[in-house]
Order: C-alpha cells, then structure tokens, then sequence
C-alpha cells in the first residue's frame, strides 16, 4: 500500500470522489502544512495556523498508479486559483500535494509540466509541491461527510457535480 496526501479545496469533495476510486482503500479528511499542533477545524476555517484542508489516501498501486491519482486530482478542483476554490477563500484552501516520497515528487512534477505543456489552462498552475509533515485527521463529523448528509445544502451544491463529472470522467476507474 502507498499513502499521499492531497489538498484542493474543501475535503469533503475530494473524499467524496477518492472513496469511489478503484484502488483507494481508505480516505480521512484531515490537515496539512501548518504550525500548529492538533488544529481544529475551527482554527484552520481561520486562515491563521497555516494549514491546508487536505485527504490523506491509502490506495494500492498495484491497482491504481499515483499518476492516475493525480489525474483525477487535476480534474475535480481548479489548480490555477491561488488560495481558493469556488466559494471557499483562504490558504487552507490551497491545492497541494504533500508527498510522500522522493517518487511522488517526482511525478507530481512531471504531471504538472505535462499538463502545462498541454495548455489544458488558461492560467499558470498554482499547486504547491512539498513534503509532508505532519498529517491532523479533522474531527469525526467530517470524515465521510458526503456519504453520511448527501441531502445538505453544500453537499447537494458543490460536491455533487464533481462526483458526477469524476464519474463520468472515470468511469472506468470506479469501484465496482
């Protein structure tokens, strides 16, 4: 098994989509990249302790590459606005990838320059590239938030329509 951690916007989106995907076997929502210790979500929604909200996935390579986890990644948040997605503005809302080996930052890289090349954008990439510190799992109420209050406001607004377009997109990579 191999772990990375992915922040792009608000976490329940990107749970929401990395629970379907063939290969993931665990997503927990949780925070990354900041300076204070144990940070509540309060604390984070403040702008002020540095972190990102971000998902830590386990998945197996065998079944799915991190490329492709990557792929998906770039595909469900907008990777070219700094500090924000949608609605949601503030550092913690940052897209990044803290990595978790020399080989993930390898080919975060490389998907990036690929996808630069690619002109798939408008504007430059803003996503950060830095090794993970220390991962806070979020408090219990948001881990598998989309799942367990699919009728909510935000959920039925913002999260899914890009679980749709993950699913069309990837439909191919879904669990079965």
């Amino acid at each position: 098994m191999a772990t990375t951690t992915l922040g792009g916007g608000c976490f329940w989106c990107l749970e929401a989509v990395y629970d379907e995907l063939n290969g993931v076997t665990d997503v927990v929502s949780g925070y990354a990249g900041g300076q204070v210790t144990d940070p509540t979500y309060k604390q984070v929604c403040s702008g002020t302790t540095g972190h990102a909200e971000v998902v830590q996935i386990t998945f197996d390579p065998a079944v799915i590459s991190f490329k492709d986890i990557l792929q998906v990644f770039f595909t469900i948040h907008d990777p070219t606005t700094l500090n924000r997605q949608g609605a949601d503005v503030g550092t913690q809302y940052r897209s990044a990838i803290f990595y978790h080996s020399p080989e993930q930052k390898a080919i975060a890289e490389q998907v990036i320059a690929e996808m630069t090349a690619a002109g798939i954008w408008d504007d430059p990439l803003v996503t950060e590239i830095t090794p993970l510190d220390t991962f806070y799992a979020a408090e219990a109420y948001h881990q598998d938030y989309f799942a367990n209050n699919p009728f909510q406001g935000y959920c039925r607004v913002v999260i899914a329509p890009k679980v749709a377009k993950f699913r069309q997109k990837f439909m191919d990579k879904l669990k079965a």
